[in-house]
């Protein structure tokens, strides 16, 4: 294969500022379509493009693709302020108008990238460029709020703030030099060396190496409501507007999963074009963000060689739609049904029609027990019965002792754990944590879909959170996390229009706990795990009903909460259920 490497080419944007590009173009005079990613994280960094959760730049230009990667606004060798997502429309829409006028383009250009890099697709898609034909968000999100800045339930994602805050600060901080460097470098390293110095210090607001480097992050924690400062930078409040089709990669175990999932259901109903609604696909594996586990195995759960990156073929899959909606090949096959998942518990791919799954149920599993459902040695039930007894489980939440976050969809790892499917027995002996587990399962169930948690409770305090995990037991005992979720009691109503609690009173409220496929085999238990922490995924509820972010160490309340199960407060699972007769199930 032989090709032409231009380095560093300037874009210039509607204000003068100019880009630094670089363009990987099959030899010849062309015209050729174009894959454009847009990164903050360095166009020259090989590792930026090598990593297995992305496709093979090569295969691209082997293909026949001028492949283009520009550094965004403020980063690396581009000209201009870094301020996350605040110029990736714009620049984005400028950066698309230039390459459909290069001579070596024939005016048609796809979008690709993960995480940040999916942002700046989401962004440009929304201006409605004429060169933009197609976009591949690889776990990333069209609502920053939702993931991965905060969470659908209204708490700050502490560890995606304040780890990816760092790390761009970091970058600023060595790219602008100056007085200071060398004190603020040290502090900013040492949070990433030991994550406690990171997250534990109250107020969060209190970051002052970090804010200075990357005033964002300020501006963030400022913002807890999704108000317009969220609304302003949210593609999938545009889905309208957006006339493209998408190809949508995530993992099961990654921070951005919700949205993922939630960014290609936007797009099937409410997409600008009938191309756009039609041409959504997704693939979700067993896979976390930032891990580098890209065989499909975890410290506590294996997925085999089938749950790797390799095994889901992420290159071939980008192929297919670039040659479909970019080149505009009719002839070349699409995928036979727009959704391809990676089943656990059974740990096999499998195509299905649509997401969710066109034949879900959803089973309520009932809370039950006598009230002493405190650790997984307690007498809390799930039932699909319905609870008998009128009860409630007590237990205090102490934020200046929260329940640590084990697994799970962090975004790096936090202290003695790491992200993905992490056994959570040892947060399961807590008394914080209410463990409430099914009967040994006779027949396998299959569970694949978006889990959602009702509860009823009641607290002292003025605004709290209320957490909830999804948990497989093995026979063995393992307690292997498959998804999880928090309320911020303030928010149960509206992300916008925030509602202290009357203490003591008695509320419903309703937990996302996120989306999972896995088969329940025969002996094994369906646990739901209820807290109100699970730190530092989320923010520490101060239980003040304050400003969270504001708050030090002399404003921490403990909080007594309860969770009331019964006839008359019916709290529950539901779990999107997944039968088909005949099929088969093995290992």
């Amino acid at each position: 294969m032989t090709f032409v490497v231009e380095v560093d080419v300037p874009v210039p944007m509607r204000d003068g500022v100019e880009l630094a590009t670089n363009v990987w173009r099959p030899e010849g005079p062309g015209p050729f379509p174009a894959l454009l990613v847009r990164t903050p994280y360095g166009k020259d960094d090989a590792g930026t493009f090598g990593n297995p959760k992305l496709p093979d730049v090569f295969a691209f230009v082997e293909a026949g693709y001028a492949v283009v990667a520009q550094d965004v606004r403020g980063t690396s060798r581009s000209q201009g302020t870094f301020v996350p997502h605040a110029s990736e429309g714009g620049d984005g829409v400028d950066t698309l108008e230039w390459l459909a006028a290069q001579s070596w383009c024939d005016g048609a250009v796809g979008m690709w990238g993960g995480s940040y890099m999916g942002f700046a697709q989401w962004q440009a898609a929304v201006g409605g460029a004429p060169a933009l034909r197609a976009i591949a968000p690889v776990m990333s999100s069209a609502d920053p709020y939702g993931a991965p800045w905060y969470s659908p339930g209204g708490a700050l994602s502490q560890d995606a703030v304040l780890t990816w805050g760092t790390l761009s600060a970091l970058r600023n901080l060595r790219r602008a030099g100056g007085d200071g460097v060398a004190s603020d470098v040290g502090a900013l390293t040492a949070g990433l060396a030991d994550p406690r110095l990171l997250h534990d210090p109250l107020p969060v607001a209190e970051r002052d190496a970090m804010t200075r480097h990357l005033p964002w992050v300020r501006e963030v924690l400022a913002h807890p409501e999704r108000d317009e400062f969220w609304r302003g930078i949210a593609a999938i409040d545009r889905c309208d507007r957006i006339t493209v089709p998408a190809l949508h990669v995530g993992g099961w175990y990654d921070v951005f999963i919700g949205e993922t999932v939630r960014s290609y259901t936007m797009m099937r109903r409410h997409g600008g074009s009938a191309e756009a609604r039609e041409g959504q696909r997704l693939i979700i594996g067993p896979w976390s963000h930032a891990d580098g586990t890209d065989l499909g195995t975890f410290p506590d759960r294996s997925f085999g060689l089938g749950g790797s990156i390799k095994a889901a073929d992420i290159t071939a899959a980008h192929l297919r739609f670039f040659d479909r909606w970019v080149r505009g090949r009719a002839d070349v096959p699409d995928d036979e049904h727009r959704v391809r998942i990676f089943v656990m518990g059974v740990d096999r791919w499998r195509a299905e029609a649509d997401w969710p799954l066109p034949d879900t149920r959803y089973a309520d599993f009932f809370l039950a027990g006598n009230g002493r459902a405190n650790t997984a040695a307690g007498d809390g039930v799930l039932t699909c019965d319905g609870a008998s007894v009128e009860a409630a489980d007590t237990f205090l939440y102490d934020p200046r002792r929260p329940v640590p976050t084990v697994g799970g969809t962090v975004l790096a790892a936090v202290p003695g754990a790491y992200p993905g499917p992490a056994d959570q027995a040892a947060v399961e002996s807590r008394e914080d944590v209410l463990c409430f587990t099914t009967a040994v399962l006779e027949r396998p169930l299959e569970v694949t879909g978006h889990v959602t948690l009702v509860l009823h409770v009641s607290s002292s305090a003025p605004d709290t959170d209320f957490t909830g995990k999804l948990v497989d037991v093995h026979p063995g005992g393992e307690a292997i996390l498959l998804c999880e979720g928090v309320q911020r009691a303030r928010y149960r109503r509206s992300l916008t229009r925030p509602e202290l609690l009357e203490p003591g009173a008695v509320h419903d409220l309703t937990i996302d706990l996120g989306v999972t496929s896995n088969v329940f085999l025969p002996g094994h238990r369906i646990r739901l795990e209820v807290s109100s922490s699970n730190f530092p995924r989320y923010d520490r509820n101060t239980n003040t009903g304050g400003a969270i972010a504001a708050d030090g160490e002399d404003e921490l309340a403990v909080a007594v909460n309860r969770v009331h199960h019964g006839p008359a407060r019916p709290s529950r699972l539901v779990l999107p259920v997944i039968e088909r007769p005949g099929a088969e199930v093995q290992r």
